[in-house]
């Protein structure tokens, strides 16, 4: 059986989920993001030279930034007062390119999925931004919650 869609109401309205009878836990959240590049521009990155600064610096603030912002940007998302943010960018040869990961943690009577979805995805946005002037062709792909504790639906992990 397929679980009820819980931003919808009884006519198929938006409708914000009321979490107030919800009990406060400790919730966590990882999202995954990857950068595909060029080589060189890869390269570029990864010894400081892009034109805009500083690029991993930059990519790992926006998406803590972003997560912070997910309510304002993702209609019926409640506001978090978020305990942990954290961004982590990894080069991949495998790709060439970036593995961008984001953690969100809250305790909270919901989860922070959007929080660390919206990380990672900005912090790929950040990184096609500051480096776009070398290689228009990079690909932002692979945007995915990977991990979840915490709350009422139990825990969640991405299958190896």
């Amino acid at each position: 059986m397929t679980p009820a869609l819980t931003h919808l109401g009884a006519q198929g309205e938006a409708n914000m989920v009321d979490v107030g009878d919800k009990a406060e836990t400790t919730r966590t959240a990882i999202a995954e993001g990857f950068v595909s590049m060029q080589p060189k521009t890869l390269e570029m990155i990864l010894e400081g030279n892009a034109k805009k600064g500083d690029v991993l610096g930059t990519a790992r603030i926006a998406g803590i930034m972003a997560a912070k912002k997910a309510h304002e940007l993702i209609p019926l998302c409640h506001p978090l007062l978020l305990t942990k943010v954290s961004v982590d960018i990894e080069p991949d040869p495998t790709l060439p390119g970036l593995r961008v990961t984001a953690l969100a943690r809250v305790t909270g009577k919901t989860g922070v999925e959007m929080e660390a979805l919206t990380a990672a995805s900005v912090a790929c946005l950040t990184i096609y931004d500051m480096a776009k002037a070398a290689d228009r062709a990079m690909v932002i792909s692979g945007i995915r919650l990977v991990e979840k504790t915490g709350g009422k639906s139990g825990d969640y992990k991405v299958a190896p």
